[in-house]
């Protein structure tokens, strides 16, 4: 069964003694790697703990948070606010059969929002900080376009989900790459060094001499004020890592390695929050159009998610 022994901390955040909302990204490039699966059930067991959680699919065009979480279609989604067909931004809100969990659905099938507009990703952004909620939870879509990387960035936490396949870890690296990338042309002074942080951004992985971490010694050498905040705003961007899929230790393994080359290449930690076995009862569920969490309770995921969860709580 879930372990639930955090409820009392969860009913005593949700009375407000804790009254700042946290926002949790999940996403990490590739398609398939079951952010929405990995999204829905974290949002289960934290709505189980007694927080109220907000899951919100944000994989505009292709939304299918629903799914994972029993539901059908929703009949208002974030599309209808941006063209707003919807003005309250609440009314996009649906319950789900779990106690304390609602879920905002993205768009099926509309082009447009796919490509949001700066504003629009803002003003959603804006809405979200005012829901009545603990935690708000945001599902990814696949790639790095822009829409996908700012909601990452917008987010309290990031967390990065990945198979231990090639294909995956290096579109997890390449994803890593452009959120970083991303943060930094963010800064005020960027355009001064940015031959140099594109030439970095540009290295492969194994290239030591020209990696974003050496990137940074070079412009504290040539401008250490600007060095110094390249290297404040890279130390904020620590994200978190899932592995799904595993089979093996050496696949567990993975989850390490990933750490130490993104500590070697990029100068970042990365937190190996843990990883979820291979498991029938994942495709069985969404099969079955059944919370992976509600249908098959005594599934060693379950114990995978909520060793999971604690982590990201900070509790042991």
């Amino acid at each position: 069964m879930i372990n639930t022994g955090m409820g009392d901390a969860g009913t005593k955040s949700a009375q407000g003694l804790d009254t700042h909302k946290k926002i949790w990204a999940i996403g990490g490039g590739k398609g398939g790697v079951g952010k929405s699966m990995v999204t829905a059930n974290i949002s289960i067991c934290m709505a189980l703990m007694g927080y109220k959680v907000i899951a919100v699919d944000l994989d505009l065009g292709g939304a299918n948070l629903h799914t994972c979480l029993g539901l059908p279609i929703p009949e208002l989604t974030l599309s209808d606010y941006v063209s707003k067909k919807v003005t309250r931004f609440e009314d996009l809100l649906v319950k789900t059969p779990i106690p304390n969990l609602m879920i905002i659905s993205g768009a099926q099938d509309e082009i447009g929002i796919a490509n949001l507009k700066h504003m629009h990703k803002n003003k959603i952004i804006n809405k979200l900080h005012e829901m009545n909620a603990d935690y708000i939870l945001f599902d990814l879509g696949a790639g790095t376009s822009f829409n996908t990387v700012d909601f990452f960035i917008a987010a309290d936490k990031g967390i990065l989900v990945s198979l231990p396949e090639p294909t995956s870890i290096e579109n997890t690296y390449r994803f890593i790459k452009t959120v970083y990338y991303r943060r930094l042309k963010m800064l005020e002074g960027f355009l001064d060094i940015e031959p140099l942080i594109n030439q970095a951004m540009n290295a492969k992985l194994s290239s030591a001499n020209s990696s974003p971490s050496e990137m940074i010694r070079k412009v504290i050498e040539i401008n250490p004020q600007m060095g110094m905040r390249l290297r404040q705003e890279i130390a904020r961007f620590q994200p978190s890592l899932i592995l799904n899929q595993v089979r093996s230790q050496a696949d567990i393994d993975i989850g390490f390695s990933i750490q130490s080359v993104c500590r070697r290449y990029f100068g970042i930690e990365v937190d190996y929050l843990g990883y979820l076995d291979h498991d029938p009862a994942v495709w069985q569920s969404v099969k079955k159009r059944k919370p992976l969490l509600m249908e098959f309770p005594n599934s060693k995921l379950v114990h995978h998610f909520d060793r999971i969860v604690h982590r990201l709580l900070g509790v042991s």
